[in-house]
């Protein structure tokens, strides 16, 4: 079931908002979205929080300095998803910028598994002979791999986001907003913000020591826009400081000053860089960088953004475009498939999913979960073989079902069941035997019964209510493009009654409609669906600039509708 609300919105907020300057259709949106106070919109680098509330920060650049100055060998070992490729694209630009020795090994996923394992480590002494490793976007759980590297005699320096386990590995210096103890303000920077305030540290620590003023020192906001991108493509709430981080990119990006290969992605992608916003981000450049690492090798990835030639990034951009194309081609096979397993499936009779077929490919299971727990809005995991009767499972969530707490009740209940496992609230993975796949399925409904209510299990379309007519314009549509929203911080989703005055459906799998309100009509279109609407209806939609034949016209895109 799926039933339309409209967010609660503290009047006194949205009207201390209005007061300070604030458009007031925008006011009210922000302060509906948690927002107090008109600083908190300051989209300029000096509103950023302070690197040295990081924990450990200090200590990561006074090593990282010694090492640049005793000409130490650097590998990153990075992790293979978007995050991941920009995280090592920025660390490794960044210390270069600074004077470090400094190369990059990318894990492909399918031979080693996820993070610094034992096996890397090995990998990476033979290929690199590296004196510190230095790991972005993972390293937090990886106490037997960091046990390797001391033994061979390398330091580590863990870099990650992700949430910690019990124990955390015995690393010479971790920096994760996330371990016990650290008091940085937020706790939702990506792989690759972390990164960037490491290298804001190291910068700092190497001016102290004279290395180079403020005038000679590198100039880190160029990394901006690979920041952007990861910030957005890892789905990490967008709270004031990751805001912050990712305005600056687009701002950078609007202007023309980005990398070779984000400017070639952004062509591949057939978007506009100069009115880029979230949505290209998170939607076009993201996933054809993921698709690298999804089916092939992220190493493309990480190439098309440390390289300046920009032919070598348009001819790394359109392969990475194949490979995506690859991607959703395997993925909509999936699907299919997925849809067939789950033919019997009665929501009404379960909380959760997990489905796994012997034919999947391991890279795509997550987009396919995520489409599952779209459409039948429960957590969901897909398994696909992993070889030698392992099989590898990716799993997404709902709100308010954590799945790395889950998976762990999951692991203490049964402790025999799962191999590994790791993640986040809304996304984790796991390894099991594939003949406990039953046993795993059952213990995963079972925790689901017990942690979810029926509440929980309905869909809800959060809504920003109605919006005043005058406000249906190109103009206002700019003034909210030119915002910063995503996860954590919703684009304006607006609701209203609405008469049906014409509708018909498009290349068999959208519904076109002309609506009207208060002598006003609108076009109007609803992707994905094909049921007609009844002649008064309530519509959530979002307002959308659709430009045809050279006029530009305001479209309603509707997000669901219900009899009015």
């Amino acid at each position: 079931m799926t039933r339309i609300a409209i967010r609660p919105c503290p009047f006194r907020e949205s009207e201390m908002l209005r007061q300070g300057g604030v458009h007031p259709v925008l006011a009210r949106l922000y302060a509906s979205r948690g927002l107090t106070d008109p600083r908190e919109l300051s989209s300029e680098l000096a509103a950023l929080i302070p690197p040295p509330g990081l924990l450990h920060i200090g200590a990561a650049a006074v090593f990282l300095a010694d090492s640049i100055a005793a000409r130490k060998r650097m590998v990153i070992v990075a992790d293979y998803d978007c995050d991941g490729a920009t995280a090592c694209a920025t660390a490794l630009r960044g210390l270069r910028a600074m004077g470090a020795d400094v190369d990059f090994i990318v894990p492909n996923r399918f031979e080693y598994g996820y993070g610094l394992t034992p096996e890397i480590v090995a990998l990476t002494a033979r290929e690199k002979s590296p004196d510190i490793i230095i790991t972005v976007d993972n390293g937090i759980a990886s106490i037997e791999g960091v046990e390797e590297a001391k033994r061979r005699g390398i330091d580590v320096v863990v870099t990650d986001h992700h949430l910690p386990g019990e124990k955390l590995p015995d690393a010479r210096v971790i920096v994760n907003p996330n371990q016990p103890a650290c008091g940085f303000p937020s706790k939702h920077l990506a792989g690759v913000g972390v990164v960037f305030y490491v290298l804001l540290a190291l910068r700092a620590e190497l001016r102290r020591r004279g290395a180079f003023d403020a005038q000679t020192q590198p100039k880190l906001d160029s990394l901006l826009d690979l920041v952007a991108l990861g910030t957005v493509a890892d789905v990490v709430k967008l709270d004031s400081n990751n805001r912050i981080l990712v305005a600056q990119g687009l701002k950078r990006m609007r202007a023309g000053r980005m990398h070779a290969g984000i400017a070639a992605l952004f062509r591949v992608a057939g978007r506009q860089a100069r009115s880029a916003t979230p949505f290209d981000l998170g939607f076009a450049l993201g996933p054809r960088l993921n698709a690298a690492g999804r089916l092939e090798d992220m190493s493309f990835g990480i190439e098309c953004l440390i390289t300046d030639d920009e032919g070598r990034a348009w001819a790394l951009a359109q392969r990475l475009n194949e490979i995506n194309l690859q991607r959703r081609e395997i993925e909509a096979e999936m699907q299919d498939t997925a849809m067939l397993h789950l033919d019997a499936f009665e929501p009404a009779g379960s909380t959760t999913i997990t489905v796994f077929d012997e034919t999947w490919h391991q890279g795509v299971i997550g987009i396919v979960a995520s489409r599952l727990k779209e459409k039948f809005y429960r957590p969901t995991i897909t398994f696909a073989p992993a070889g030698d009767g392992w099989i590898k499972g990716s799993g997404r969530s709902i709100t308010g079902f954590h799945l790395r707490d889950a998976l762990d009740l999951v692991s203490k209940r049964a402790p025999s069941l799962i191999d590994k496992f790791g993640g986040h609230a809304m996304a984790a993975g796991l390894s099991i035997r594939a003949e406990a796949f039953d046993a795993f399925s059952k213990a995963f409904e079972e925790v689901g019964r017990s942690l979810l209510s029926a509440h929980q299990l309905e869909r809800v379309i959060e809504t920003d209510g109605p919006l005043e007519d005058h406000y249906y314009t190109t103009q206002f549509i700019e003034l909210m493009d030119g915002q910063v929203w995503g996860q954590g911080f919703a684009p304006p989703v607006f609701c209203d009654e609405f008469r049906v005055v014409s509708q018909r459906i498009l290349k068999e799998r959208h519904l076109k409609l002309l609506v009207e309100k208060n002598g006003a009509r609108y076009d109007a279109i609803w992707f994905g669906r094909t049921d007609g609407l009844s002649e008064r209806a309530r519509i959530a939609f979002r307002l959308d600039a659709n430009e045809y034949n050279g006029t530009t016209k305001v479209q309603l895109m509707v997000e669901h509708a219900e009899p009015a």
